[in-house]
């Protein structure tokens, strides 16, 4: 490691609020009201947000860079990272501070609604501010918002390696394949995908990627390295499932933690599906990512199975 990198991993892209709504079904069947309990409630965190937050858990150097307004909605994303001491470099958003409403079932299964006025296609992190934050860092996880298109070039000409998060990817749409092809690492969603090994072998045919992994909630994940696909079991989480939100960045979060730390990619998909399953056990109102000492000892046991 040299020594100006002080960074273990910057987080790019993916900072935003979220208002949790608890529905009583998902679809939501039509009606005039609702009442909702155990009441509606909006806070920090968005992809971004998640997967540093999981990476600072696990005692990972971490920084977060990403374009934040000056309203009430930013006010939230920058307390969330002081009081998790969690480095925040913001570049000033004029259309306000990224946000989203989450429907969550009561079986945990979450509908996302993100307001698409917050930004466009002129939005820049800017290339000298990417530029020294990378040449500090190990590794960059971007995620896919507009402004992290850019950033991709300049973190390959800086040396970094790259993860990205193409979330529920439909294998087709072009705006994905930019972040797809240009990644170290990818993570995908297998809910959009007629034929997951196709698409990650795909992705590894078509673009830099050494190791691709799909996650399929309850049905576990898929890793595809070294050309050989693995199929990673699903992990029984340490209590009921409450929400599924933020499961696949405590996911990256845990597999990132893997790789950094010297694991092969298999070990790390398994730190990565207990790390998720944790995730699943805390409701969306609540901050509780998974800690190292959790996270070694759950998957312990789990390290032998073939």
């Amino acid at each position: 490691m040299s020594s100006n990198q002080d960074i273990d991993v910057l987080v790019l892209g993916g900072a935003g609020v979220d208002t949790i709504v608890y529905v009583p079904a998902l679809p939501l069947p039509l009606a005039d009201s609702y009442m909702i309990r155990p009441g509606i409630q909006t806070r920090a965190g968005q992809t971004g947000d998640f997967v540093a937050l999981g990476l600072h858990a696990l005692g990972l150097r971490t920084h977060h860079l990403d374009m934040i307004g000056d309203d009430p909605e930013g006010d939230l994303v920058r307390t969330l990272h002081r009081e998790h001491g969690i480095p925040l470099t913001e570049v000033k958003q004029p259309a306000g501070t990224k946000r989203a409403v989450n429907l969550v079932s009561p079986d945990g299964r979450r509908l996302s609604l993100y307001d698409a006025t917050r930004g466009d296609d002129t939005d820049r992190l800017p290339d000298e501010t990417v530029t020294a934050l990378a040449s500090r860092s190990r590794h960059a996880h971007v995620s896919i918002t507009q402004p992290c298109a850019h950033t991709l070039p300049t973190l390959r000409s800086a040396g970094v390696t790259v993860s990205t998060d193409l979330h529920d990817w439909d294998g087709e749409n072009p705006y994905h394949a930019t972040f797809a092809h240009a990644a170290d690492i990818v993570f995908v969603s297998a809910a959009s995908l007629g034929d997951p090994e196709r698409t990650m072998r795909d992705i590894v045919a078509k673009g830099r990627a050494r190791e691709v992994i799909a996650t399929a909630g309850s049905a576990g994940a898929y890793l595809l390295a070294d050309d050989q696909l693995t199929h990673i079991p699903p992990i029984t989480p340490p209590s009921p499932v409450v929400d599924s939100n933020g499961a696949g960045d405590a996911f990256a979060a845990g597999y990132l933690f893997g790789r950094l730390t010297g694991e092969p990619p298999r070990t790390s998909a398994l730190l990565g599906a207990v790390a998720g399953a944790h995730a699943c056990t805390v409701p969306s109102t609540r901050t509780n990512p998974i800690d190292r000492e959790t996270l070694l000892t759950r998957a312990a046991p789990l390290r032998s199975t073939p």
